[in-house]
This record gives structure tokens, C-alpha cells and sequence, in this order.
């Protein structure tokens, strides 16, 4: 498994010489080259000719590469942001603006706003945050819909303060989004019949809660009284129903994978997400048992190389413990980085796993929720 250049990876003259050697666009950021023969400075990835290894030495930064008497290259300016840096800068500064929009905007604005063409602002965008402007936004009235269908005394009103246009737009996807009528959102989830459990484990308490369609939430936390009041919150007006047979098989079932994990978890799901967070979803639960990888890793797999970002923020929005093992995914540099249910949990499920190791592949669910047992339609 292909796992991230770090600065470790250009830790000693030899590894950095290679980058060198190799023009590696990888290594730029991480360390500065000199020549003596010239007098400059430059990034690994410069086109000019190379030199010769003894001529050669290596700086942290530009500051310590002028004060060895060293001036920046004029062809690929280590001084300057790179294409990248500022394409990164343009972007950041296009989502801030679309965020700070009631309203939608639409490519032609935003464009004009980069100082870019329709094209390459879109292409470049894509490349930056993973998905397109369009489905940013939608993203973002999907977050602003689901507070506004709580403040709102009617579902119109919440429709267009979230920024969509038309209803059509909001009724198309709001039951993927939302996990049920907008309606019913509204009213807290009034009239959602939701079974839920709470059982001691290793990690501290599992809570279990599932619709008709399958099991849309497993929560990890200190007391069942903690997970049960969040619960609550989430849904306050629903039909909240203390765990019958086969929730509590459901939870024995996720108890024994803390105390023994394998790799043969199959249980059916009520996934609510926006298309992208279902794409990193799917290929969180294709990591092998016992294995980690990162979010670079991810998202070049998902086919979003640039994404990211993006990718980490789907990690966290995962409201699934355990059966979307997003306790899998690492900084690229071997740090653990952030875990919703805490980073000692994700210490010790990754401690465990990796003990349990096995060499059977993972069976990847589909992000196409299971028949539940009590319904004859998926969701």
C-alpha cells in the first residue's frame, strides 16, 4: 500500500539527493537544493540542468539558503508560491465566498470572482476540494437544510433559507440526506419508529440505533445515559423504542468484533450521507482488518487525488463506528489524527485489529443498505 511522503522520507542528503536526481514535485516543500557552481537555489523538481553531487547542498527553507549566500533560481522561483500553493489560495478563498452566500452562486460569478475561465475555474476546483462547485454547494444547503428544517416553521420556508432554488432540488435528494420524510426531520423525526441499545464493551459503551430500513447510527461513548441523552437530541420527537431480540443480537454482534475483530461484520445499514461522503465511505470499509492507510491514499483511490481535505471531513462526518472503520485512516506521516469517539479509542481498536490480524481479505459491504428483517424495500 502506497503510503504518503513525509518529511521523513527526505530525512537524510542521500534520500534528498534522489528527489534531486528524480525532479520528485513530491519533495518540493520539504527541503531546498544549492549550487556552488552557480550561486542559486532551487526546489527538487527545478528543470534546470543538474549539477554534479559535490557542488550540491541542502536547506530547510529560503532564509537558510540566502544566509549561506545562496540567491533564488529564476526558473522555478523557490521564493514565490508554487502553481499549486496558489491554485490552493484561490480556491479556499471561493469556498469561503460560497459559504458566506445565502444564495447560491453560479460557475460564471465564481469564475469571474478567481480571475479564472469557466473551465479551468471548475477543473481546478475539482482538483483542489475533490467535487465540483456545483456539488459543493449542494453539499453545504444539505448542512444549512438540516438546521434550517428545525428552526423553520414550515418545510418551504427551510427549503429556500438553506439556498435551494426550488423545492424539486431539495425533495430529489432529502430523503438520502436526511434518512426520512423532511417532514418528519422537521418534527424531530416525528412519527420515525428508531429501536436503539446501549451494552458495555472494551472501548466503553456502544450504543445501537436502527430505523425500519437498518441500523443509522453506533455511537461510541463514556455512559449509555451520554449516548442515549445525544440521541434524543438528534431526534427528540421520534418513536424511540428500548432494544428488542434483534437489537441486542446487533450489538453482541459489534461487542464481539471490539473483543475479537474479524473481518466478517455484515449488518444491514441505513447510510444517509451526499453522494461524495458515500464514495470515501465505501472505501473506508475495503481497508483490510489490521492494516491502516491514509487520507492521500483515499482519496487517490476514490479517484479525487486532490481531495484531500475533503476526505478527512467525510471520515469525520461517519456516524457508523466500527462498520465504517474510518479508526483506519492515518496522517501520512504515521500520527493518528482525530477520532470523533476519541484517540485512545482509536489507539486501542487499532492495537487490537492488528493483533487479530488475519490474512482474509475484508468483505466490503455495498453502500446499498441491506434488506432489514422488518422491511421488504432498501432504503
Amino acid at each position: 500500500m502506497a503510503a504518503d511522503k513525509s518529511p521523513t522520507f527526505y530525512a537524510t542528503d542521500d534520500q534528498r539527493w534522489r528527489a534531486v536526481m528524480a525532479r520528485d514535485a513530491d519533495a518540493d516543500g520539504e527541503f531546498l537544493y544549492s549550487v556552488a557552481s552557480t550561486g542559486v537555489y532551487c526546489k527538487p523538481s527545478c528543470a534546470a540542468r543538474q549539477p554534479k553531487r559535490e557542488n550540491v547542498a541542502f536547506h530547510e527553507n529560503c532564509a537558510a539558503a540566502e544566509r549561506a549566500g545562496f540567491r533564488p533560481c529564476l526558473r522555478c522561483k523557490p521564493n514565490e508560491p508554487d502553481l499549486l500553493q496558489r491554485q490552493r489560495e484561490t480556491i479556499e478563498r471561493a469556498c469561503r465566498s460560497i459559504e458566506q452566500n445565502e444564495t447560491s452562486l453560479n460557475l460564471d460569478e465564481l469564475a469571474q470572482q478567481a480571475g479564472m475561465s469557466r473551465f479551468h475555474f471548475q477543473r481546478t476546483f475539482k482538483k483542489i476540494v475533490g467535487i465540483t462547485p456545483k456539488q459543493f454547494q449542494q453539499t453545504l444547503r444539505a448542512t444549512r437544510a438540516k438546521a434550517a428544517l428545525q428552526k423553520e416553521p414550515r418545510v418551504t420556508d427551510a427549503i429556500y433559507a438553506a439556498g435551494f432554488n426550488s423545492s424539486g432540488h431539495f425533495y430529489a435528494g432529502a430523503d438520502r440526506m436526511l434518512g426520512m420524510k423532511a417532514q418528519q426531520f422537521q418534527r424531530g423525526g416525528a412519527d420515525v419508529r428508531i429501536r436503539y441499545g446501549a451494552i458495555p464493551c472494551a472501548l466503553g459503551t456502544l450504543l445501537l440505533a436502527a430505523t425500519q430500513k437498518g441500523i443509522c447510527r453506533i455511537d461510541i461513548g463514556d455512559s449509555a445515559a451520554d449516548l442515549i441523552e445525544a440521541l434524543h437530541r438528534h431526534f427528540p420527537r421520534a418513536q424511540l423504542e428500548p432494544m428488542d431480540a434483534q437489537i441486542e443480537q446487533w450489538l453482541r454482534e459489534l461487542v464481539q468484533f471490539v473483543e475479537r475483530p474479524h473481518s466478517a461484520l455484515q449488518l444491514p445499514l441505513d447510510i444517509q450521507g451526499t453522494a461524495f461522503q458515500r464514495q470515501v465511505w465505501q472505501a473506508l470499509q475495503a481497508i483490510p482488518l489490521g492494516t491502516t492507510t491514509s487520507y492521500t491514499e483515499i482519496a487517490a483511490r476514490i479517484g479525487k487525488p486532490s481531495a484531500v481535505r475533503a476526505v478527512a471531513t467525510a471520515c469525520a462526518s461517519n456516524t457508523l463506528a466500527l462498520i465504517i472503520p474510518c479508526h483506519r485512516v492515518i496522517r501520512g506521516n504515521g500520527e493518528l489524527a482525530g477520532y470523533r469517539w476519541g484517540i485512545e479509542r482509536k489507539r486501542e481498536l487499532l492495537q487490537r485489529e492488528a493483533k487479530q490480524n488475519t490474512s482474509l481479505p475484508v468483505s466490503s459491504q455495498s453502500l446499498r443498505p441491506a434488506k432489514s428483517p422488518h422491511s421488504q424495500s432498501e432504503s
